[in-house]
């Protein structure tokens, strides 16, 4: 169940809560399902009770207990929770879950979607908001600065830059590199000044290029290009991705779920570290999980198997969009 049929899905139950005598409003074009915020439980909120609160007369939390047993009676959904002033929080059927996770991913593209809804991890949380960041002359802080332009607009925001003048205040100072990066190469040299949090400073070392699994960002390049060659090899065996349950695939199902939250953490503390940190956390999830993807010997393939490959496919989209948004590339072959 994606955020769009939630959408639905509220929107029925105000309409029963309607024609049940028990609201007394129009019942609004659109409602907004989102993930929690925080204090929020579940896989999903919304504040459709906050929103009808007003128009029908009663408290936000009496609007949400109403709602309460009507979205609970829908199939695929678990339980829901009313939290904080009247917020409901849902909790999907672990299938229903992982299905709606991949498919959210999956069909987020670029820009906003048919619907009105926007691509996997944006937010409108920084909407019309011109946020500066005045920076020193240094390579760390250029390109600190350039990935929090992506990054902030991933949340709604647009970021100006501007170099300060001598003697003026600054808004983003990271800890500058102790030696010229650019020998790295451009995907190498942005990771070392990236990768560490802003305060500490980066290691400029050799390091950053080996092909092993001592190097963190190896590992994500390499799992964006596994989850590729799953695609291809899976279409000469003859199926594609249907998204699905997946069980036992926990970290990196979790790894995805925080996926938009480290951007709009990463956007809010001026810390693109977290979205990095958060992509090594998914390619770990995906490179332990990926074996289990194509059929074994004469096995055919299965429901099970296109569930994971959506699932695989999934994490290399996201893989692939941190990757952008930290100006590395994502090559498909390595």
């Amino acid at each position: 169940m994606t955020p769009f049929e939630l959408s639905r899905t509220v929107l029925r139950a105000v309409r029963r809560a309607v024609e049940d005598g028990e609201l007394s409003v129009a019942v609004p074009a659109r409602a907004v399902v989102t993930a929690p915020g925080p204090g929020g439980r579940g896989d999903y909120a919304t504040n459709i009770a906050l929103q009808l609160a007003r128009p029908a007369g009663r408290a936000p939390l009496e609007v949400a207990e109403i709602l309460r047993p009507r979205l609970r009676d829908t199939d695929g959904v678990a339980d829901v929770e009313i939290t904080g002033p009247g917020f409901l929080n849902i909790h999907l059927e672990a299938a229903a879950a992982t299905a709606a996770l991949v498919r959210e991913i999956v069909d987020g593209g670029h820009g906003l979607r048919a619907d009105g809804s926007t691509p996997y991890g944006h937010t409108a949380r920084l909407a019309d908001q011109v946020i500066p960041l005045r920076i020193p002359y240094d390579i760390r802080a250029e390109v600190v600065a350039d990935t929090l332009v992506r990054i902030i607009a991933t949340q709604g925001g647009r970021a100006e830059v501007h170099h300060a003048r001598p003697g003026e205040a600054v808004d983003l100072r990271p800890v500058p590199a102790p030696e010229d990066p650019t020998p790295l190469g451009p995907d190498a040299a942005r990771w070392a000044l990236l990768y560490p949090a802003p305060h500490d400073r980066p290691r400029i070392t050799a390091d950053h290029l080996l092909q092993r699994e001592s190097n963190p960002l190896f590992r994500i390049r390499y799992a964006h290009t596994r989850a590729r060659a799953l695609g291809r090899n899976a279409g000469r065996l003859g199926f594609d991705a249907v998204p699905g349950d997946v069980p036992d695939v926990a970290p990196l199902t979790r790894a995805l779920a925080e996926y938009p939250h480290a951007l709009t953490q990463a956007a809010a503390h001026r810390a693109p570290d977290r979205l990095a940190r958060q992509l090594v956390a998914v390619a770990d999830g995906l490179l332990a999980f990926q074996h289990t993807v194509l059929p074994l010997g004469d096995e055919k393939p299965s429901a099970a198997h296109r569930a994971r490959l959506a699932l695989a496919e999934a994490a290399g989209a996201v893989l692939a969009g941190g990757l952008s948004l930290l100006g590395i590339s994502a090559p498909d072959y390595l």
